[in-house]
This record gives structure tokens, sequence and C-alpha cells, in this order.
């Protein structure tokens, strides 16, 4: 029997031979009558680092509330580590690490607090040097004490991801990570992220920085009026060609 070394041991993983993390087949999400998703596919392996654009309303938040378990399909499957997330979102959800729109932590609690506060929801072991790992690897160690809403909007990010990571997840997904960052949180985000990715999780990133994400990923995809209609490896493409790519591709189905 196949096991996932990247979701434990014990823990079958019936996909394990061809290494697809998150397998996305035939989604398609529906609001009353309105498709917002129209029967998207995506595939992406264990430790592949995947970014996601698109212009607004194509359907890339809600694509990634699915995967986050947050949502679910009208039809179509989604999988991770080869488990059902319809069947066993319980599961999986321990091996997920979302950075949303939301920070989900409390402003009048100290970051150290507030990722104690997560550390105990996991059950985590040993918490006090958990959390303090966790402040030094995204450079908060100095403000553990200072009340999160003290904190910039880089500040806020960096413990956000901490957050995320704290459980360290297979599989971490990112939406629109970078809105209101200034250059410099910009660039140490970057880092962040790159950090993680050699850690060797498997990330989903969404983002409206077209460079930005060509940049950081190992392929992107582009979504647009719900379905994927391009995919390109990074290697393959300039960030000027891709910018091409992807004008002609939003505009191609726009008038097709």
């Amino acid at each position: 029997m196949p096991t996932s070394p990247h979701l434990g041991a014990n823990y079958y993983c019936p996909l394990a031979y061809n290494w697809r993390m998150i397998d996305i087949a035939a989604v398609t999400k529906q609001f009353g009558l309105n498709p917002v998703l129209r029967g998207v596919n995506l595939h992406i392996a264990a430790g592949q680092f995947v970014t996601l654009v698109g212009s607004n309303g194509a359907g890339k938040s809600t694509l990634l509330k699915i995967v986050a378990t947050l949502a679910q399909p009208t039809t179509g499957t989604v999988t991770i580590g080869g488990y059902p997330l319809h069947s066993h979102a319980h599961k999986v959800r321990e091996h997920i690490g979302l950075v949303s729109h939301q920070s989900l932590l409390y402003g009048d609690l100290s970051a150290a607090q507030n990722l104690d506060f997560f550390a105990r929801l996991y059950g985590l072991p040993d918490r006090p040097q958990v959390v303090n790992d966790a402040l030094a690897r995204v450079g908060l160690l100095a403000r553990q004490r200072d009340p999160v809403r003290t904190f910039s909007r880089g500040m806020t990010q960096r413990l956000t991801l901490a957050r995320a990571t704290l459980h360290q997840p297979d599989v971490l997904l990112f939406d629109e990570p970078y809105t209101g960052l200034d250059q410099d949180a910009t660039v140490l985000l970057d880092t962040l992220l790159q950090q993680e990715r050699e850690r060797g999780r498997t990330i989903l990133l969404i983002t409206h920085d077209l460079t930005r994400g060509l940049t950081l990923c190992d392929r992107i995809a582009i979504l647009n009026r719900g379905k994927i209609v391009e995919e390109v490896e990074r290697t393959a493409v300039t960030p000027e060609q891709f910018i091409a790519l992807y004008q002609d591709a939003t505009q191609r189905k726009r008038t097709a």
C-alpha cells in the first residue's frame, strides 16, 4: 500500500506513485444562476510551486476556498495527497496552511500569544519552542510581546505566514499576499516564500502581479471566466512573453 511521505507514514495516498499533491478535476461552482467556475482542471505535483493569475471575477479566490476546504464545488472533485476533500476534508485540513485576505489573528493579543493559541488548536507539543522558532523565522522575535494591532501591514503578513506554517503543513495556499505591502515588505515576503519552497512545500499562489508570480513559481496558469485557459512552465517564457500571452488569452476568451 503506497503512502505519502508528505502526509505522514500512516497517511494512505493512492496517488503516491504519480506524486500529485493537489488534483483539481472538472470543478464547477455556481452561485444561484451565476456560474463562477466552469470546469477547472489543475494538477500540482508534490513540492511544486504554481501561480494562478486572472482578472477580477475570474474565480481565483473561489477556487482557492474550495482547495482550502472552506467551500464545496457544485460539481467536480478535489483531492489532496490522494484524499477526496468531499469525504476527507477533516483529514487534510491539518496539512494545509492558508494565507488569505484575512490574517485570522487577534489584534489585542501579542504575536507570541496568537501563535500559542494556534499551536494549542493544532495540539502541537513543546509550544514555547515552536512559537519561538516561528517568530524567529519571520523576523518578529523582538516584537513577540507587542499587540498585533500595533503591527504594520508587512509585519502582520509575516506573522500570518508564521501562523499558516506553524504546524509544518505540506500545502500552502496564498490569496493575494502582497496586497498593501510596501517595497521592503514585498521583498521580505519574496524571501519567505522562497524559503517555504525550498522546504519542499506544495504552494498555490494567487496574485495580480504577473511578473512576480512568474518569477516565483515553477508553473503559471491563467484562469479566465472560470476556466484555465493557459498553463506554461516558468522557464519556457520571459516575463514580457508571458504578459503578452496573458493579454492574448484573456482578451481572446472575452471575444470568443
